[in-house]
C-alpha cells in the first residue's frame, strides 16, 4: 500500500507591495518586485502574502477601498510603463525625490496619476490593434464589476472626489438613466478607470506568472466588509442596510469588551443578507473567484463576522449600542463551496472573542485559523497562540501581522518579567529576538509560518505597518534596496530545511486536507 504523502509544511514573508525600494515613492510591481520574489526563492520561502490589494480610499487603508473587485493603480509601475512605450524617459526626468523609507501618500498620488494620464492618453493615440483588442477583451471580461466601477470613479473626480453621500439625493443611487447620462458625460474619465485597472491586472498577471516560476504561492487578502463610499454600495445597495436616501441603518464593529470600553466602531456598512441569500450569494461567489484568479490562498480578514457580527446604529460615536446578530453562517460557504468547488483555499482570520459557533464554522470547511506568537506571551495564562497547545498542524504561525509591532519593538515595550517569560520559553539571551521569534513560528507543528518583513530584517517600532485606532502615519513602511541580503537569504533556507518547510519542488499547489 502506496505511503499516503503528507500535507507540504510551508513558510514564507508578509510584506505589501508598497513596501518595496523603487524611486517613485511608493512600492509598486516593478522590479521590487521581482527582487523580492527572488529573495523569496533564494531563501527557501514558498509563500508571499500580501495585505488586500484594492484602490484605497481616504486614510490609505488597504481594509478600506472604493471598490471590493478594483486594483490598487498606486502598484502600477512607471518603469513597467516605459517599456511598453507608454511613458517616455523625458516623462519620468523630472521625478520627485521621494524618500526611501516612507510612502508619503498625497505628493505619490498626485504624481502618479498625472503620468498615468499621459500614459492613457498616449495608449489612446498609439497603441497597436492587438493592444486595443487586449483592452477592449479586458472590458468585456470584466464589465460586471468595472462598469459601475469606471462610472463611480468618473463621477467622484467631477464631485472632486467627494464622498457619494454628500451627493445630490438623486444621484446617490445608480438608476439606468443616470447610467445612461453620465456614460456619455464622463466618458474620457470612465475610459481612463477602465485604462488603469487594465494596466493593474495586466502587471499583477506578470508578476504572479513569475512568483509560480519561482515555486512561489501567493497568500491574497480581503476584509470581511466594504467601504461605505464604494463603487459595490453606490451600485447595488439593495445588498446593503440602507434607507431609502442611501445612508446606513447600521454599520459595523466590535462592542466593547475587556480591551476596550467604548468597543470599536468601523462604519463600514452591514450586508442585507436576507437579500443575498435570495440571489444565491451571486456577489459573494463572484468576489471570492475574482480574487483567486489573483492569488492562491485568500485570508478573510474578521472571519467571526460571518457567524455573527456586530450591529451599531447608525450615528452612534461609540460602539456601546454595537449588539450581536446572527450572519449567513455556513450557509454562504456552502453556496460558495458549491460554485467553485469543494477545497477552497482560504484562510480565517480568527482573532479576538471567538466562540464556539465560530471554532466550527472554520473547523467544518477545513479552513486553518491564525495564531500569533505576540498574543501567546501578552496572555497571562497558558495561551492557545503558544505552540505548545497547537491542537491542529491546520493553523498559520505568525510571529506578528500587520497590526502588531514588530517582534523587536513589541519585545523591548514589554516589562523584565515578560521578557523573561519569552527568553525562557525560546531558550535565548534575546540579542537576535525576531530571529527568534522566526524559528519557534518555523518549529511548530502549524503547517503555514509566515512572517511580517519587518520581522525578518529585525526592525524595531518605528517600522511597524500599521497601529490600529491611530488615524495618521499607517501604512508607509518601505525596505531599502540592500536590506535583504544573500546571507540573510542563506539563514533562512536553512532554518526552512531545518524545519522541515523547504522542499526542493519548485511547483508546490495548494494542498487539500
Amino acid at each position: 500500500m502506496k505511503e499516503q504523502q503528507k500535507p507540504l509544511r510551508m513558510a514564507g514573508i508578509l510584506a505589501h507591495p508598497t513596501s518595496f525600494p523603487s524611486p517613485y515613492g511608493i512600492g509598486d510591481f516593478g522590479s521590487g518586485t521581482y527582487e523580492f520574489l527572488d529573495f523569496l526563492a533564494a531563501a527557501g520561502q514558498k509563500l508571499w502574502q500580501v495585505l488586500p490589494l484594492g484602490h484605497t480610499g481616504y486614510g490609505d487603508s488597504p481594509y478600506q477601498s472604493f471598490s471590493a473587485f478594483a486594483g490598487q493603480p498606486l502598484l502600477v509601475s512607471p518603469e513597467k510603463l516605459l517599456e511598453q512605450g507608454l511613458l517616455t524617459e523625458e516623462d519620468l526626468k523630472d521625478t520627485p525625490e521621494f524618500s526611501q523609507d516612507k510612502v508619503d501618500y498625497g505628493p505619490v498620488i498626485t504624481w502618479k496619476t498625472a503620468l498615468f494620464h499621459i500614459a492613457c492618453e498616449r495608449f489612446r493615440k498609439s497603441s497597436s490593434q492587438n493592444q486595443k483588442e487586449d483592452f477592449q477583451a479586458f472590458c468585456s471580461r470584466e464589465a460586471d464589476w468595472l462598469e459601475d466601477y469606471a462610472l463611480f470613479m468618473a463621477a467622484k473626480d467631477a464631485r472632486k472626489g467627494r464622498s457619494f453621500l454628500e451627493w445630490p439625493a438623486s444621484d446617490r443611487r445608480l438608476t439606468p438613466e443616470l447610467r445612461k447620462n453620465w456614460s456619455a458625460d464622463l466618458a474620457e474619465g470612465i475610459y481612463y478607470y477602465k485604462f488603469i485597472q487594465f494596466l493593474f491586472f495586466q502587471q499583477w498577471n506578470e508578476v504572479r506568472s513569475y512568483a509560480a516560476t519561482k515555486g512561489i504561492l501567493i497568500v491574497g487578502d480581503i476584509p470581511i466588509f466594504v467601504s461605505m463610499d464604494s463603487a459595490d454600495v453606490w451600485a447595488q445597495p439593495h445588498l446593503f442596510q440602507l434607507d431609502s436616501k442611501g445612508f446606513p441603518t447600521a454599520v459595523a464593529g466590535v462592542p466593547p469588551d475587556y480591551f476596550s470600553e467604548d468597543g470599536q466602531l468601523w462604519g463600514n456598512p452591514l450586508y442585507n443578507w436576507a437579500a443575498h441569500k435570495k440571489e444565491g450569494y451571486q456577489w459573494w461567489i463572484k468576489r471570492i473567484s475574482h480574487q483567486l484568479k489573483q492569488v492562491d490562498y485568500l485570508r478573510i480578514d474578521h472571519f467571526r463576522g460571518f457567524e455573527a457580527y456586530c450591529s451599531i446604529p447608525y450615528g452612534e460615536t461609540t460602539a456601546r449600542k454595537g449588539k450581536w446578530v446572527k450572519g449567513p453562517d455556513a450557509d454562504l460557504f456552502r453556496a460558495i463551496r458549491s460554485a467553485l468547488g469543494d477545497s477552497l483555499p482560504i484562510w480565517a482570520e480568527d482573532l479576538g472573542v471567538i466562540t464556539p459557533e465560530v471554532e466550527k464554522l472554520r473547523d467544518d470547511f477545513g479552513f486553518p485559523g491564525m495564531k500569533v506568537l505576540q498574543f501567546g506571551f501578552e496572555n497571562e495564562d497558558d495561551s492557545s497562540m503558544l505552540p505548545h497547545n497547537f491542537t491542529t498542524a491546520n493553523c498559520i504561525c505568525y510571529t506578528g501581522t500587520h497590526d502588531n509591532d514588530t517582534a523587536l519593538g513589541w519585545y523591548l515595550s514589554m516589562d523584565e518579567g515578560l521578557q523573561d517569560r519569552v527568553r525562557r520559553y525560546m531558550n535565548t539571551d534575546a540579542r537576535m529576538i525576531h530571529l527568534d521569534f522566526i524559528r519557534t513560528a518555523l518549529g511548530s507543528v502549524a503547517r503555514y509560518a509566515v512572517y511580517p518583513i519587518q520581522d525578518v530584517l529585525g526592525y524595531g517600532s518605528d517600522c511597524r505597518m500599521n497601529t490600529p485606532s491611530v488615524p495618521s502615519g499607517n501604512w508607509q513602511f518601505r525596505f531599502r534596496k540592500d536590506a535583504l541580503s544573500p546571507g540573510l537569504a542563506q539563514y533562512l533556507k536553512e532554518m526552512a530545511v531545518l524545519y522541515g518547510r523547504f522542499s526542493p519542488d519548485n511547483s508546490p499547489e495548494p494542498e487539500e486536507d
